[in-house]
């Protein structure tokens, strides 16, 4: 009798053992294995709150099919402690192991609404933007100048919210003295700017900022960004070039960039360049001629006077020999690179295809070719002012 007992209770064990193998299974299947999210969806995470609030969350959201499934394997992966605060972008399909690693990685939020503060060229602006989920694209909400307009309610409630985000993206092409007055706009910026940075010295960029931050510390990073830039760009040139330093490639990446707004054309700008300083020819660009006019602090709004094209400033190239003493303006990654690697051409000359700068430019070897160029571009300003 007890030997019948002994045996029915080992097989009801093996039994219990199997079962629960099969369901431990069953669970890392379900824990790895693509998910039940349709269309991608924000989740808001709070600061001080827990799994159980956020898998209850989900579970709700339709993300996952078991919100205590997906406590055990957080924890089970040791990541409960882990959470942190934010709004995360959860995509369609994201599997139990997926979720929890986007909620406890860390880092910027990525998704929800976000404040970029542009500093472009011609002007600033601010723009209040929130995410949606089902495209992936942010949808503008407000949009002003600082230094115009008043605040939208937009604006000011975004500010109020916890999980807003903060960007200043600056344009390729800014000059410093422009930079420093925009920030000086922000008004979630702290602390005081002593000296503008030298011409050159700041990375066009995207930059993280949050409510607070230090507008000092904030131009430090800048700085640093474009050394390591100029750093890299520098070591992987190209040789025989003229630049006796890595300022020198930077004063002629900031000309590149001020010369062409067509990305694919800058290493054919950087080759009539390179090519006028090995012959000895002036660079003769008109964007010096306009930096030694405005010393960078705003936009000349009107055409260069032919007095002007004459005037003997530390940066008109119609009348200095070489580079000039300062850069221009501070040129992105994609022009130092493209001044320190040029294409192999023989252009020495090039002029606007048309009126509108993004049609790019004609380049031409000879002087004959060159003034064909632009017998055709005065033709089309002619038909413009009739």
């Amino acid at each position: 009798m007890w030997r019948h007992i002994a045996s029915n209770a080992l097989t009801f064990l093996v039994v219990l053992v199997f079962l629960f193998g099969g369901v431990l299974i069953w669970a890392q299947n379900e824990y790895v294995s693509e998910g039940p999210l349709e269309q991608a969806i924000c989740v808001q995470v709070d600061r001080g709150s827990n799994f159980r609030r956020v898998s209850d969350a989900l579970a709700d959201d339709g993300a996952v099919s078991s919100a205590s499934l997906l406590r055990i394997g957080a924890d089970y992966a040791g990541k409960t402690s882990e959470l942190k605060a934010g709004s995360f972008l959860v995509p369609e399909g994201a599997s139990m192991e997926q979720i929890v690693d986007i909620v406890t990685r860390g880092g910027a939020s990525t998704c929800g609404t976000e404040v970029v503060y542009r500093v472009s060229i011609a002007r600033a602006t601010v723009q209040v933007r929130e995410l949606d989920p089902a495209t992936g694209r942010f949808v503008e909400i407000a949009e002003f100048n600082p230094a115009e307009d008043d605040a939208p309610e937009a604006y000011t409630n975004v500010k109020a919210e916890a999980d807003t985000r903060y960007r200043v993206a600056l344009a390729e092409g800014v000059t410093s003295w422009q930079i420093v007055q925009e920030l000086g706009q922000i008004d979630i910026l702290e602390g005081e700017i002593e000296e503008i940075p030298a011409e050159g010295s700041l990375a066009p960029d995207s930059y993280e900022i949050t409510p607070g931050s230090d507008r000092a510390e904030l131009l430090a990073r800048m700085e640093s960004a474009q050394e390591r830039i100029l750093a890299e760009a520098w070591a992987n040139r190209q040789d025989g070039l003229p630049y006796d330093s890595p300022e020198e490639a930077l004063v002629m990446a900031s000309i590149i960039e001020k010369e062409t707004g067509t990305p694919d054309e800058r290493f054919l700008v950087s080759s009539v360049f390179v090519n006028r300083l090995e012959q000895g020819m002036r660079l003769q660009t008109d964007p010096t001629v306009i930096y030694g006019i405005t010393r960078g602090q705003g936009v000349l709004g009107r055409g260069i006077r032919q007095s002007e094209l004459r005037a003997e400033t530390p940066w008109n190239t119609y009348v200095i020999d070489g580079l000039p003493p300062t850069p221009i303006a501070n040129p992105g990654r994609a022009s130092i690179e493209a001044a320190l690697n040029p294409d192999d051409t023989d252009f020495i000359f090039f002029v606007a295809k048309t009126l509108d700068p993004s049609d790019g430019h004609n380049f031409a070897v000879t002087l004959a070719e060159h003034n064909a160029n632009v017998a055709a571009y005065r033709a089309l300003e002619a038909q413009r002012d009739n």
